[in-house]
């Protein structure tokens, strides 16, 4: 297992970790998987590519029975799955969101559990049409590497695909793990665009959203920030009512059709009892992970009369696997992408929390959202048609 245990991911990286810790502990003291338990090595994606891809190859090549659930970072996906492909083991990809990493491949042993940027991107899009139609110009401000690129490509061929009329003012790229964004917030300032864009997440959204609101932009300009539900509890009252928010999927501890469903609640009531955090994202995709990877095992197991399944057997069962972690649903297409639905909701201010809530939320199928099986996200986006915004599909959640 991977994810970021040092550096400014980490506060997106180690809540993930705490919860994959806390589940796996808990599955044991069920039986494990007819009676086999788990046993949970970590490798930080923080220490850099090349020591990752070192430490990933050596426990891959391990005697035993193993599966990888590796990694967080985008930047690290599209190394690693080419490599997970030649050893022939089970790579579950529990978050990094490039959709390139699968696209136009057809790998056997690599899987996404959780959605890709297209699913979140053109969700985003959709829900900054349903709440501000009219708005005419629009900056983002984007992490530079795999994720923050890809995404605004995904991002404006989508909306130019919808609202060829927008004028996009500024395109800012910002290096990963910037201290300082002073230079992208004085620009933000002079150009006073109608919307603002950033697909960035962890520190650097953090970092970028308490600079950006101490000057007023927050409330001068519409922020859309489909990966912000990880950063409003650090960050308070620096994010004002108003704000698009989404959750890379539909992983919310408020959502009210999820509240009192006794799995997710339980296991939010202990994850802020154990770590004094709400669970974000990243702890929502990796428990889906490993749901995905357990589920799959057992029903293997069933398949095969009670026999121990091959590394063949797991595979063909995870791309036609069905699935739910603690929200809804998700099935695997045979490509070995996760079709899960989007929420989005806009920021809202509760006295009985002393963050940002969520509310207003929106519920955007797999369907409506992502590209068909053999399609190419890059140039899908493009052939979308304005009438997908009036799609009788999208969901308004709690009613």
């Amino acid at each position: 297992m991977s994810t970021f245990m040092t550096g400014s991911a980490a506060v997106l990286g180690a809540p993930a970790k705490a919860a994959a810790d806390m589940w796996i502990e808990d599955f044991n003291a069920q039986g494990g998987v007819d009676g086999v338990k788990l046993r949970q090595t970590w490798i930080d994606e923080g220490q850099g590519a090349d020591k990752f891809l070192t430490e990933y190859r050596r426990l891959a090549q391990e005697p035993g029975e193993k599966a990888m659930l590796s990694a967080i970072s985008s930047g690290y996906c599209g190394a690693l799955a080419p490599v997970a492909e030649d050893l022939k083991v089970i790579n579950i990809l529990w978050e990094c969101s490039s959709e390139k990493v699968l696209e136009g491949k057809k790998y056997r042993y690599v899987f996404r559990t959780g959605p890709n940027g297209t699913l979140e991107m053109v969700a985003a899009v959709l829900h900054l049409l349903q709440v501000k139609p009219d708005f005419k110009t629009l900056a983002v401000v984007n992490q530079d590497y795999a994720w923050g690129r890809d995404s605004w490509d995904l991002f404006r061929n989508t909306l130019l695909a919808l609202k060829p009329d927008v004028k996009i003012v500024a395109e800012m790229f910002p290096k990963f793990g910037a201290p300082d964004f002073s230079a992208e917030v004085t620009r933000l300032q002079a150009l006073r665009p109608d919307v603002v864009l950033s697909t960035a997440w962890g520190g650097d959204l953090d970092t970028f959203l308490r600079q950006a609101s101490q000057r007023g932009l927050l409330k001068s300009s519409q922020f859309v920030l489909p990966l912000a539900d990880s950063s409003l509890e650090r960050l308070g009252s620096a994010v004002p009512p108003g704000v698009l928010v989404g959750f890379v999927g539909d992983g919310y501890f408020a959502d009210p059709e999820f509240v009192n469903d006794p799995k997710a609640r339980d296991f939010v009531k202990k994850f802020k009892e154990k770590t004094g955090a709400y669970p974000n994202f990243a702890v929502y995709h990796m428990v889906q992970a490993l749901e995905a990877l357990t589920g799959a095992y057992k029903k293997s197991l069933q398949a095969n009369a009670g026999k121990w399944p091959t590394t063949e057997q797991l595979a063909s069962t995870l791309r036609s696997l069905e699935y739910r972690g603690l929200s809804r649903p998700i099935r695997m297409r045979e490509d070995g992408q996760a079709m899960q639905g989007q929420l989005y909701g806009v920021t809202q201010k509760r006295s009985d929390y002393p963050f940002p809530q969520v509310g207003e939320l929106m519920f955007y199928p797999a369907e409506l959202v992502a590209p068909p099986v053999g399609a190419i996200s890059d140039a899908w986006v493009k052939t979308l048609r304005p009438d997908l915004v009036q799609s009788k599909l999208i969901q308004r959640v709690g009613k």
